[in-house]
């Protein structure tokens, strides 16, 4: 017998505007929401909301016997309740059924633990909050922004009292070992480790419409064979990827969308096949020993690092600039303040500036709204002056509305 389990990534960042030199104490308006309303409806019709209603439609077909689970940024949540309030009742809907699990992560997809710890787990509390609030769901499993790991961000997140952390199934720190397996932080042994097949997964977010690839066209009933030779070394698979995959990366007429619909009919034909939430592939298999990481990965990219986001001095000079201000902006107490500049902690503002060539670079510029990635820097950092002038020259918002005080002589 082989289990499935399927999580999602849902984000979507705060696009900001063009922001140009001559904007610099003049406007504090930073985001681009236009750009981001148009974003969130063409992705909402291409895939939050057939996709969603796909996988209810399965659950409710299955008696709920498929399952999956989802990590949705705070700030895609908050683009939801704003731009697209439809896409948030049909996750609202979808995870109702009880087959669908909520998963912890930052709520500015940031990386935040980079610099400040205290910032990371403030946001990190923030997301839960934010789960509770329009979901009714307290996470228990955390998923760290692209999936980044290391052994002390483990030690971090299980002193929070986390029973278990999603992370990159890398090659090198798996050495022999499968990722098919449950296994521990070598520091906290109560935290357990699932970790990415990242073969299996990629075949479906990146290869899936690729017709040079040789197993074109991937069909449910192949994938299942390839499910059925993994369990051989292994628990369950655990099979992760960005929620955007399913009608906006892979196109509808790539036939994604039936290949995901058949996938479970599939599965349980074989008659020992299942769909496992990750905290209850926890409880149902023990782990097989420790994953050791000493070094911080992530899923992204051909390095699997943190060279998406930290790679060159475009990258390093945005990151110490905009934590740079932290203890400025949290003494004035202003949670507007305090919003704008988490949103600007998101890591796509630093995505964008990353300089690689070939395939990942190619990666780099689907994502990105700039030209260029020196473009992406320029832009951001004209914004990040502004900001740093309204923080030195703060005024409590109190005050500027405040009558002036005038004393009458006679």
């Amino acid at each position: 017998m082989v289990s499935a389990c399927f999580y999602f990534q849902v984000h979507q960042p705060d696009r900001l505007r063009d922001y140009r030199i001559f904007d610099v104490g003049r406007s504090p308006f930073y985001l681009d929401d236009k750009k981001n309303d148009l974003i969130m409806r063409k992705v909402a019709n291409k895939c939050y909301l057939p996709t969603n209603k796909l996988l209810t439609d399965l659950i409710r077909k299955t008696d709920g016997r498929f399952r999956c689970a989802f990590s949705l940024s705070g700030v895609f949540l908050e683009q939801c309740e704003k731009f697209a309030p439809d896409v948030l009742e049909s996750f609202q809907e979808l995870i109702a059924t009880g087959s669908v699990e909520v998963l912890s992560e930052t709520y500015y997809h940031s990386l935040a633990f980079l610099y400040s710890i205290d910032e990371w787990k403030e946001q990190i509390n923030k997301h839960k909050q934010k789960v509770q609030e329009l979901f009714g769901v307290t996470p228990t499993i955390f998923r760290n922004t692209e999936l980044i790991y290391a052994d002390w961000i483990g030690e971090q997140i299980a002193d929070m009292g986390y029973k278990a952390m999603i992370a990159e199934g890398v090659d090198w720190n798996l050495g022999w070992k499968s990722p098919n397996f449950i296994y521990t932080n070598p520091h906290r042994q109560n935290l357990k480790l699932l970790l990415k097949n990242y073969k299996l997964s990629d075949d479906i977010a990146f290869r899936f419409s690729d017709r040079n690839w040789k197993e074109w066209p991937l069909t449910a009933e192949k994938y299942v064979d390839w499910l059925d030779f993994a369990g051989l070394n292994g628990n369950f698979v655990n099979l992760f990827m960005d929620y955007e995959t399913f009608g906006e990366h892979q196109w509808a007429d790539s036939g994604i969308f039936e290949f995901l619909k058949h996938l479970p009919e599939k599965m349980f034909e074989r008659g020992h096949h299942d769909f496992v939430l990750p905290s209850e592939s926890i409880e149902r298999f023990q782990p097989v020993g420790e994953y050791h990481a000493p070094n911080l990965t992530s899923w992204a990219d051909a390095e699997r690092d943190l060279s998406a986001w930290k790679s060159n001095r475009l990258q390093d000079d945005a990151f110490e600039k905009i934590f740079s201000l932290e203890k400025e902006i949290k003494a004035l107490n202003d949670p507007e303040m305090l919003e704008i500049w988490r949103k600007l902690t998101t890591s796509d503002h630093f995505y964008y500036m990353c300089t690689k060539y070939y395939s990942d670079g190619d990666v780099h510029q689907y994502f990105s709204p700039y030209e260029t990635p020196y473009d992406a820097y320029i832009n951001y950092m004209n914004v990040i002056s502004d900001l740093t002038q309204r923080v030195r020259n703060y005024t409590p918002k109190k005050l500027l509305n405040e009558k002036p005080n005038l004393i009458l002589k006679n």
